[in-house]
């Protein structure tokens, strides 16, 4: 499987939000400055991330974007289904049936297999863990940085 790069983008704009929502929303024009990214192509992603029920957008002055729930209750599965689609290296792993010659295909529990292997990976680690990774990174980095 290979992330396109809506889904990394994706995954940075989760972190974004997670990481700057404590005083309120998060435009896309400040995670555009952050992440170095193009706003117009971020507003094509985070308008998919809604609609999966990831982020709200608030209308306003002060809106923006902000997390639907805890980042512990966020998985990278979610996040990438929403902007990826399916996770699965081959449509049989995901809907078996899905081929007319699953029951006689030697390779669908190779499919199913990798599958399970993504979603158990994925489905385990939430944005929360990678918000806490992210913070250690950038506590070791700021360190070593006043140490010169």
């Amino acid at each position: 499987m290979k992330v396109s790069t809506k889904g990394r983008y994706g995954l940075r704009i989760m972190l974004d939000i997670a990481l700057n929502s404590e005083n309120g929303c998060v435009s896309i024009k400040d995670i555009a400055e952050r992440e170095q990214l193009s706003d117009k192509y971020l507003e094509q992603i985070i308008s998919t991330l809604v609609k999966a029920d990831l982020v709200s957008s608030v209308r306003g002055a002060r809106g923006g974007y902000k997390l639907k729930r805890e980042a512990a209750l966020i998985s990278v599965a979610d996040i990438l289904k929403a902007t990826e689609g399916s996770l699965a290296p081959m449509s049989c792993a995901e809907d078996n049936g899905s081929c007319e010659r699953y029951c006689d295909c030697v390779f669908s529990f190779v499919w199913e297999e990798m599958y399970k292997a993504v979603m158990d990976t994925a489905g385990h680690i939430t944005l929360n863990d990678i918000v806490e990774r992210s913070r250690k990174l950038h506590t070791v980095i700021e360190k070593e940085e006043t140490e010169l």
